[in-house]
């Protein structure tokens, strides 16, 4: 078993705070917040199969983790592919993992995740498999071994408790679903 150090997203991350960037008027948004100024979570990750590869980050201070197979597949056009990490992990408390796409897949071959963002919830402890989608019309794509599939992110969550109300408070937007904003 190995244990990395990830960024938390979200809440409790120093550097910054204040108001949201201006959108307009000249000002320019704050820069982000250093690395080492991040609040940093252990995340325990165990290999599962031999040949599993760590997630790891492709440059410091990146918020996702690089999620790599550990199967081969071939995705034809149209198709969708549960392929295997190798690798499980524990998410802490208080915290959910996001399995995002690759930008880089999905530009070059049109590759998606079926259900982005994937959650992990921090009970979960089986194998990561994520769910790859070949939205390209003509070409099937071939995963190997080692290569990086989907990225993981890890953000702080809030525990909902639904509860039955009569009406909801009113609000601007109102029951303004998709579209209601413009172009």
């Amino acid at each position: 078993a190995f244990c990395l150090w990830v960024v938390a997203l979200g809440g409790g991350g120093g550097g910054g705070g204040g108001a949201p960037p201006h959108r307009g008027g000249g000002r320019a948004a704050p820069p982000p917040p250093h690395p080492d100024r991040l609040r940093r979570v252990q995340l325990p990750v165990a290999r599962l199969r031999e040949e599993a590869i760590v997630p790891s980050r492709a440059h410091e201070g990146d918020a996702g983790l690089d999620l790599y197979a550990c199967e081969a597949a071939h995705i034809g056009p149209g198709e969708r592919w549960s392929v295997g990490t190798g690798v499980g992990v524990e998410i802490p408390d208080g915290h959910a993992g996001l399995v995002v796409p690759r930008s880089g897949l999905a530009r070059d071959h049109g590759i998606a995740l079926v259900n982005a963002p994937g959650v992990i919830d921090s009970g979960y402890r089986g194998e990561l498999r994520i769910l790859l989608l070949n939205t390209d019309p003509a070409d099937t794509f071939r995963v190997e071994p080692g290569d990086r599939i989907a990225q993981l992110l890890l953000t702080p969550i809030a525990l909902a408790e639904p509860v039955e109300a009569v009406a909801l408070a009113d609000s601007v937007r109102g029951e303004g679903g998709f579209g209601s904003s413009g172009r």
